[in-house]
């Protein structure tokens, strides 16, 4: 992971009051925009905000790949389930968090084991809550 110092989407974009159809297109489809702006959208609070971008594929079946960028929120209180930024004796991680039955981070990909952990050594720097990824194709 790599923190990205300043990222911000400053210029507000456009939002149509449509959904967008994932299976039939809609013929009744209005053309009504409402303005997004996408750092008002994912950065609830600011001051606590980060960005990192990701390294690896150990979280890729929560849809988290090599290359696509997290929005972390510091003042997010971490839950089960919840998928976090976390150190284990000066390693930084994102897993899944998972409390019960035992205490351990969980990758979401089967070919990379739990980390179990002590709960005094674990320090959480934040709870991931948009994860900003490239549809482009890649080029050589």
């Amino acid at each position: 992971m790599s923190f990205i110092p300043g990222l911000q989407w400053k210029a507000p974009h456009f939002l149509f009051a449509e959904p967008v159809a994932a299976g039939f297109p809609s013929p009744a489809a209005g053309y009504e925009a409402n303005e997004l702006n996408l750092h008002d959208y994912c950065v609830r609070r600011p001051a606590a905000t980060y960005f990192l971008r990701v390294s690896g594929d150990s979280m890729r079946d929560a849809r988290i790949h090599d290359g696509d960028v997290l929005v972390v929120d510091r003042a997010e209180e971490p839950r089960h389930g919840s998928i976090v930024i976390a150190s284990i004796d000066n390693e930084f991680t994102v897993k899944q968090l998972q409390l019960r039955p035992y205490p351990c981070l969980m990758p979401l990909n089967p070919a990379f084991p739990p980390i179990r952990f002590d709960p005094e050594a674990l320090q959480i720097w934040g709870v991931v809550t948009f994860t900003v990824m490239s549809h482009r194709p890649c080029t050589p």
